[in-house]
């Protein structure tokens, strides 16, 4: 542990050191004050602008109603100067802001922090347990480390997600996400994958299988081999547990890869994260995919690992052209670029609440979006 990053304070005249976990990848801060029940909402949120953590020694739920305090500042927080903020002048920029204030806001929100005893116990009045929460995420317990109070509550939140599942109406069945591993709640993806006609064919190949939802779907509608791939180790045994939960191990087999396996298959199918946009924690790699790499690299690798009169299925949604930050002339390009060309596309409209939440700064982008799935096959 003697390159893992630590953090440092001082409490009752000594100094203190413990290892520093961050899944968000934010370093330790810099300063450290004690804080317990006696810290006002005002004070810690002026302490937290400033860069300043502070160690909750105060009793648990009164820590975790101190954090929901902060979070309501953040939300009431006026721009300076006269007047509201002027709108952003177009769907680019609102996006841009948009990132920004929640990059603001969570970076605020993590410096409540929270020890952790080597055994994942948490030593606060009225703590829960998080054994478990830390085990699944963390693997086993080994050295007391602190840990920001939103992230705990994440690990708690995945836990529940985990032991719950997902209800996937497309599979039948439901799929059990692991801590950062992204969750297939928006499943209008899974519907189009459901429907398009297979080719004839008993070989697929899975690019970023995440939670194993697509290999698991292409598996159920009769394919009897998938090959799907992964960079992420948590993804792949997430995958593993889902596939033996639904008895599917047999006709899925597993591959830590970048992109594509070896060889050809007649089916070879990618649903890459939608927005180009840098991501700010590892899990937003599900969502944003910078300068498009993944996507790009998908296409331009497509056409070498198609067996003759295959079809690559690519599964995007359009947000990122109605926010301005890639056009559909810049995707044909690509598909073209790569000796592609499109056989069918098949289009459906998400059912999300944000989609009617007028409130969201990104709304129009949102009412406006459509998922497409792209049948693509060797121009």
């Amino acid at each position: 542990m003697s390159d893992a990053p630590m953090i440092r304070w001082s409490e009752d005249g000594t100094d203190h050191t413990a290892l520093w976990r961050s899944e968000a990848g934010l370093p330790p801060p810099k300063r450290v004050l004690v804080a317990d029940d006696t810290l006002n909402a005002d004070q810690a949120y002026r302490l937290a602008c400033e860069g300043t953590a502070l160690l909750w020694r105060g009793d648990f739920h009164n820590g975790r109603q101190l954090l929901q305090a902060l979070a309501r500042r953040i939300e009431r927080k006026q721009p300076k100067g006269k007047g509201k903020a002027a709108k952003p002048a177009s769907l680019t920029e609102a996006f841009h802001l948009h990132r920004q204030a929640q990059g603001q806001r969570a970076r605020i929100l993590a410096m409540l922090l929270i020890a952790v005893d080597a055994d994942y116990r948490v030593s606060l009045r009225r703590a829960p347990d998080f054994s478990a929460a830390c085990a699944e995420a963390y693997g086993p317990a080994g050295e007391p480390f602190v840990v920001s109070l939103r992230e705990l509550q994440a690990l708690v939140g995945a836990h529940e997600w985990r032991r719950k599942g997902v209800s996937i109406p497309a599979l039948g069945a439901t799929i059990h996400p692991h801590y950062g591993v992204f969750s297939p709640l928006r499943g209008e993806y899974l519907e189009l994958l459901a429907q398009a006609p297979l080719p004839a064919s008993d070989l697929a190949f899975d690019i970023g299988t995440g939670t194993g939802v697509i290999a698991a779907l292409l598996a159920k509608r009769g394919l009897a081999r998938v090959v799907a791939t992964d960079m992420d180790p948590r993804a792949l045994a997430c995958a593993r547990e889902n596939l033996e939960r639904l008895d599917l191990s047999a006709r899925v087999e597993l591959q830590q890869r970048d992109l594509f396996p070896e060889g050809r298959a007649p089916l070879v199918v990618c649903n890459p994260p939608w927005v180009p946009a840098k991501p700010s924690s590892p899990i937003e790699y599900a969502v944003f995919d910078p300068d498009s790499r993944m996507l790009r690299g998908f296409l331009a690798g497509l056409k070498d690992h198609l067996a003759p009169g295959g079809e690559g299925w690519l599964i995007i949604s359009d947000l990122a052209e109605h926010l301005g930050l890639r056009s559909r002339q810049q995707l044909l390009d690509w598909i073209a670029a790569a000796g592609l060309e499109v056989a069918a596309r098949h289009d459906i409209r998400p059912s999300h609440g944000k989609t009617r939440d007028a409130d969201d700064p990104l709304h129009a982008a949102r009412a406006a979006e459509v998922t497409s799935l792209w049948r693509l096959r060797a121009a």
